[in-house]
């Protein structure tokens, strides 16, 4: 018998509790399993299993490698699949601990879970009014005792933007405090996800809908991800920029603070003149901005490694395809309330190459001043 699985994940802790709680009171033969991860620093991971009725049972697995998170994903299959063999458990409700981020553990479970578990839904539980205050914070979770690991680097609001694109339902705990700004903000971040209140019937029904755990990185992936369109909508913007020019090096570097801190959110894929065949990913949240390589593009690939690139990275090629560049482009996505987008257009497009550089051609292009170098080839 396969046992249908449902992630509920999130940074809001009070928010994702009330969604588990729903889950386990509505859906009949529900249970809950839960890694509390603050415990790491005493070397183990505490596991709680739980029902409407209350706690059934709690053990400890141990650090692995000095990584909660890696404690979590070898622990989490086996008792899921316990739960399976079981029989009487109609839906396994993971509740993820605040920092740990979906993406990654339902990964674990379509690769490992074989014909005994069914990942049928990932879901992020919101308060609105919280979601630009974590959004734009800018803290190593270190520092807020949510790392994982003593390696985690990541901060608050990088996280919570993953948290929350990645899902494909946004569970809705909304309190007197959130305002049309926080609606209309968390609709353009994600506006593809289905918003259910938590208190909504609905809410049991989506944790059956079906998972796809291939398209779900497809779409997260810089190279064919499904960025927000153009929107505006109490006092909220989201600004697409497309160009088909590179970037100068230099001028974008210099400007990479005053674009990052720009907006609440920003990504998608970039073109730097000096390195014309590499995709460059962008990411910000919290005014930190994370660039990295992402492969190359499809433009500077011959004919016959094309057969080895995903369909979908195909297929979103095809679809923004130019005569001269190829998918070589600028795309860029900018999201937050009170978004100067003329100023903000103003400085990206003094960034580009101008007409003279431009016209000088590739090879010049390859001359101009590596400023990314540190960047994107870091001395280890």
């Amino acid at each position: 018998m396969t046992l249908p699985v449902v992630i509920v994940g999130g940074l809001h802790c009070d928010a994702r509790k009330q969604v588990v709680d729903r889950l386990l009171h509505t859906v009949p033969g529900s249970v809950a399993l839960h890694h509390d991860l603050s415990t790491a620093p005493a070397g183990t991971v505490l596991r709680l299993v739980r029902d409407a009725s209350g706690e059934l049972s709690r053990g400890e697995t141990p650090l692995i490698n000095d990584c909660a998170c890696c404690a979590l994903r070898e622990d989490l299959v086996p008792e899921l699949e316990r739960l399976a063999v079981g029989g009487t458990t109609r839906l396994a409700v993971v509740e993820l601990w605040d920092s740990v981020e979906p993406k990654a553990m339902a990964e674990v479970i379509a690769q490992h879970g074989g014909d005994a578990l069914d990942l049928t839904g990932v879901m992020t539980a919101v308060d609105p009014a919280l979601v630009l205050p974590y959004l734009v914070n800018g803290d190593d979770l270190a520092d807020a005792g949510l790392a994982a690991a003593a390696s985690d680097q990541r901060t608050v609001g990088d996280t919570w933007a993953r948290q929350l694109e990645y899902a494909s339902v946004l569970a809705l705990v909304d309190g007197e405090e959130a305002d049309d700004e926080d609606r209309a903000l968390l609709a353009q971040l994600h506006p593809t996800a289905h918003h259910v209140p938590a208190g909504s019937g609905a809410l049991a029904r989506l944790a059956f809908a079906g998972f796809d755990v291939e398209a779900a990185a497809a779409a997260q992936h810089p190279a064919c991800a499904l960025l927000p369109q153009e929107a505006e909508e109490a006092g909220v913007t989201t600004f697409v920029w497309h160009r088909r020019r590179p970037f100068h090096p230099e001028r974008l570097y210099e400007a990479l603070e005053d674009l990052c801190c720009a907006a609440a959110r920003s990504r998608g894929r970039f073109w730097l003149a000096d390195r014309p065949d590499t995709l460059l990913a962008w990411d910000a949240a919290g005014g930190a901005l994370c660039v990295e390589k992402a492969g190359p593009w499809l433009a500077s690939l011959p004919d016959a490694a094309w057969e080895m690139v995903a369909p979908m990275r195909r297929a979103a090629a095809s679809l923004d395809w130019h005569p001269e560049h190829g998918d070589c482009c600028q795309h860029l996505v900018f999201t937050s309330p009170g978004l100067d987008r003329q100023g903000l257009e103003r400085l990206l497009e003094s960034c580009l190459l101008t007409d003279a550089e431009y016209a000088a051609g590739r090879e010049a292009w390859k001359t101009l001043p590596a400023a990314f170098d540190s960047l994107l080839d870091p001395v280890p």
